[in-house]
């Protein structure tokens, strides 16, 4: 029987290196992305990543992850699609794990997404119903003001997943909803706690457009304590 001494210091040195090379901001979101997602481009995980984070930065931490084998292509061609290696999959149960323990011991800041109204944005895009949306793309344009004011697109089409975009796609006019608000006003819908159909009646969220887009608005996103789109993927995880 090993000493006591040496059976600690081995799990402490892999937790210690596992910390060490997954213990950033980006790292873990990466292989939550292409999780959810599939397989994706530079671009696409650039958009769709929570927050901001930089291009230097980004493809640095996809150089680490194809080194530690979580993240590869599809094939040797550098401008194919990025997507979870063997051992990015093994880490989807851990992900679960975090997500579940999150959702229960740490509490939401309402604040700290108001002084980043990116995130709340990308909690919108998890409460869509993909099922619900038009079966013609619409785009949600989304103004959000917060302490520094932020603007995004949102790409709806039936059965696909939203798209996040932070250029406008200049589609038909027509085909638009716009909605003004701050980040106070968004962050209960993003977050599950009120519906929209209450927020606009309230006049804290201003919704203008085609008429009837604008009307159908509120069926597209998974209703008030219903869990997200992307809750729904995590618990099913294994």
């Amino acid at each position: 029987m090993p000493p006591m001494g040496s059976s600690a210091n081995h799990d402490y040195c892999a937790f210690t290196k596992a910390v060490e090379h997954l213990g950033d901001r980006w790292s873990l979101l990466i292989v939550r992305e292409l999780f959810q997602f599939g397989p994706q481009g530079f671009n696409q995980l650039a958009a769709g990543l929570p927050g901001t984070i930089s291009r230097s930065v980004l493809a640095a931490r996809l150089r680490k992850l194809e080194q530690m084998g979580i993240v590869g292509r599809l094939s040797a061609d550098r401008q194919a699609p990025y997507r979870l290696a063997p051992a990015g999959e093994q880490l989807l149960p851990t992900l679960k794990s975090l997500w579940q323990w999150a959702e229960q011991w740490v509490p939401e800041d309402p604040a700290a997404a108001q002084r980043d109204p990116t995130v709340i944005m990308w909690w919108l895009t998890h409460r869509v119903d993909p099922a619900a949306v038009p079966e013609r793309q619409v785009v949600l344009d989304l103004a959000i003001f917060g302490a520094e004011g932020e603007h995004a697109w949102l790409l709806l089409a039936r059965d696909t997943e939203p798209t996040l975009c932070l250029e406008d796609p200049g589609l038909d006019p027509d085909r638009y909803v716009y909605v003004e608000a701050g980040a106070a006003a968004l962050f209960p819908i993003a977050r599950g706690e009120r519906n929209w159909a209450e927020a606009i009646d309230a006049g804290s969220v201003r919704v203008y457009g085609d008429p009837g887009l604008v009307e159908n608005l509120p069926a597209w996103f998974v209703p008030a304590g219903a869990p997200a789109s992307a809750d729904a993927r995590a618990a099913a995880v294994a």
